[in-house]
């Protein structure tokens, strides 16, 4: 037995009743002698398994944070895991009402002192912002990783009032997830009843988002940027330049006015003590700084130093995996910071130039579907083949505009701003924009991209259509991030039409015209300011791993072309489910044995945007001893030039016994999208 582990208690399930009736299952670590003196909380609340899908990664926190003289309090929302009730979408009312009710239940335990904290990553750091501002007076402080102040700006569903393919990918995951069952283990005899309840009560999340495709009450509820003054407590935000939540740390810097930190490292989408590309940082003696000042009094010198700490990566050569990254941290004290400074570049004739050209030409594109192929995913996971490629494979799909060498290195730190004066010959219609950093041997590595629905040129609340040929301003961000472009390179801008497969495309090609000259990209380019080098940040332990490897996984990756059509088809093959190829394994604790297997197919023809198909289908498997689940799910998205249309099944077996099926089949009419 570890140190950590002979200091503190553990409560495999603890029942949380609501004031409905409703009981959510939590899993509680703390100090042995809590009870004698009561000690503060943090929360994690999230729909994602305590009893097996997050177990490995909750033992790497939540014992560390116990033995520090916390609580740690692990639950599955309502609907999820041995929760009672139904999961019926993303961050509802119930959703943060239940936290509201929690956070009450652990503050008049006579364990915790009456200081609760709240964190978690992804779903958990979206719900984190959205409890603070809803002001239950036992919070004090959160800490959200890798999540959103803005749902309809930054997040899986549209970027720029754009499609994206992560509403299916993901939408088509919580289709899994959803259909999961509750541990009979836990919750006895009724494990068929709730699992029966959740089975009948689903519905296919792609299409209650599709129904939504401008920014309305869907995605304003839970955006806490519609109201950064109602969050009173301290927020410590973690991210990650792999990630897809890149903007959110500007933003909250520059407009709350509760205290507010920002560490910024090169990780994709995981905490940052599991961070890949490293360097790793032991996220919990990070926290437990900041949660040792704010929950407890303690002056641990975390609100002495810059407020803002980055991760500026060093130029690097295009590679779809990466395990780590050279760079150096920088801080800043604050955002916008006098530090960071516009420099202007004016997309002349073929070139990126300090003067705009007068008498330049007009330039236009008509991008193939398939262009895209080198872009990866938008959000990594740090599975091999999600980040994306050399650029130069897109190229001929698209306008570039090429800067003469530097004579010396740039550090780019924030959104830079492309700012287009152009027109489309279409009514509705997209740009894509992908800013690289080209060495000198001509590989292309992207430093960051960005998106704009010309149909939301005026505003995200109400598409309007193109007048084709009519000339327009539009500008946009591109997403925000840390690059240092070496003295030598140069820095490169593909405009496109189409983006397959991270969006979903146009309805009809589409044929864009630039006006050379009276266009711009503002870089936010930093000095260097002769500051010390920051604090350095210790590297994580050793995490506890009681699991056994009952089948090692796979993974596959790919494009290919059919060489008869032109039609390209990307392939995404996982033995291991969303983390990776994890194969099949077993909780030594429990003796679940799970895995997943899933695939996902993204296919086009280069001239038919109506040709494009999502598909996906997943296998999942749940064991110990006689008790075994198995659900199989399948989902398709195609649209017409009017319509979106989605088909998806989910069958669930118990044991060998067909236990539940349901069918899905909806068509949506395209909204400016």
């Amino acid at each position: 037995m570890s140190d950590t582990t002979a200091a503190i208690r553990h409560f495999e399930t603890v029942w949380i009743a609501m004031p409905d009736g409703a009981r959510l299952a939590a899993r509680i670590w703390m100090p042995k002698d809590a009870e004698a003196t009561p000690v503060p909380a943090i929360l994690e609340y999230i729909p994602y398994r305590r009893r097996d899908r997050t177990r490995v990664r909750d033992e790497a926190t939540h014992p560390r944070f116990a033995a520090a003289g916390y609580a740690a309090v692990r639950v599955d929302m309502r609907g999820s895991g041995e929760s009672d009730g139904v999961l019926h979408d993303e961050y509802l009312q119930q959703e943060l009402d239940d936290a509201c009710d929690v956070i009450a239940w652990i503050a008049a335990q006579p364990w915790c002192d009456g200081n609760v904290g709240m964190m978690g990553k992804s779903w958990g750091a979206y719900n984190s912002f959205q409890v603070a501002a809803m002001q239950p007076p036992a919070l004090k402080a959160i800490i959200p990783v890798m999540g959103t102040d803005d749902r309809w700006a930054e997040c899986i569903h549209f970027s720029g009032g754009v499609l994206l393919n992560d509403n299916f990918w993901w939408g088509v995951i919580m289709q899994l997830y959803n259909a999961l069952p509750p541990d009979p283990e836990i919750v006895g005899e009724c494990w068929r009843e709730m699992w029966r309840e959740r089975l009948d009560g689903m519905r296919f999340w792609p299409e209650k988002w599709l129904r939504h495709q401008t920014r309305d009450a869907q995605w304003t509820h839970g955006s806490v940027c519609e109201d950064y003054d109602a969050i009173k407590v301290p927020v410590y935000f973690f991210g990650g330049w792999a990630d897809l939540f890149r903007d959110t740390p500007f933003r909250i810097a520059e407009h709350l006015k509760a205290p507010c930190k920002v560490l910024m490292g090169p990780w994709a989408h995981l905490y940052p003590h599991e961070g890949i590309p490293e360097p790793k940082v032991d996220f919990v003696a990070e926290a437990l700084r900041w949660w040792d000042h704010w929950l407890k009094g303690i002056d641990t010198g975390i609100m002495d130093e810059p407020r803002l700490r980055f991760f500026m990566q060093d130029s690097a050569p295009p590679e779809s995996f990466r395990e780590t990254r050279e760079g150096r941290w920088v801080e800043e004290e604050q955002w916008p910071s006098p530090n960071v400074k516009a420099r202007q570049l004016w997309l002349n004739t073929g070139a990126l130039a300090g003067r705009a050209e007068t008498r330049g030409v007009p330039l236009t594109i008509c991008s193939p579907q398939t262009y895209g192929a080198a872009a990866g995913d938008l959000c990594s996971f740090a599975t091999e083949g999600d980040l994306p490629a050399d650029c130069r494979i897109d190229a001929g799909g698209a306008l570039g505009f090429r800067s003469a060498p530097l004579d010396a290195p740039i550090d780019i730190l924030g959104q830079t701003r492309l700012t287009l004066r152009l027109s489309a010959d279409r009514p509705q219609a997209f740009v894509a924009a992908v800013l690289a950093d080209e060495a000198p041997d001509g590989a292309q590595s992207l430093i960051t991209r960005g998106f704009m629905n010309l149909n939301h040129r005026n505003g995200a609340k109400t598409p309007e259509p193109v007048t084709p040929g009519e000339e327009m301003e539009v500008s946009f961000p591109l997403h925000a991030m840390a690059w240092r472009v070496p003295a030598g390179h140069r820095l490169v801008l593909h405009i496109s039409s189409t983006y397959w497969p991270v969006c979903w495309p146009s309805p009809e090609p589409v044929t864009l015209t630039l006006a050379s000259g009276r266009s711009k990209l503002e870089l936010p380019l930093r000095v260097e300011t002769g500051a010390p080098d920051p604090r350095p940040l210790p590297e994580p332990p050793a995490a506890p791993r009681r699991i056994t490897k009952m089948r090692s996984g796979t993974l596959e990756r790919g494009f290919s072309t059919d060489l008869k059509d032109g039609a390209i088809s990307h392939r995404v093959y996982i033995d291991g489910g969303v983390f990776g190829p994890v194969g099949r394994i077993r909780l030594d604790d429990t003796g679940i044995e799970l895995g997943d297997i899933s695939e996902r197919i993204y296919a086009i023809d280069p001239t038919n945007p109506l040709t494009a198909k999502a598909t996906m289908t997943q296998d999942s498997r749940l064991e110990r001893g006689d008790w075994a689940v198995r659900i199989t799910t399948n989902a398709e998205m195609t649209a017409t030039a009017t319509h979106f249309r989605l088909t998806a099944h989910v069958e669930c077996r118990d044991g060998d016994t067909p236990f539940h099926r349901v069918d899905w089949s909806h068509e949506i009419p395209r909204n400016g999208m």
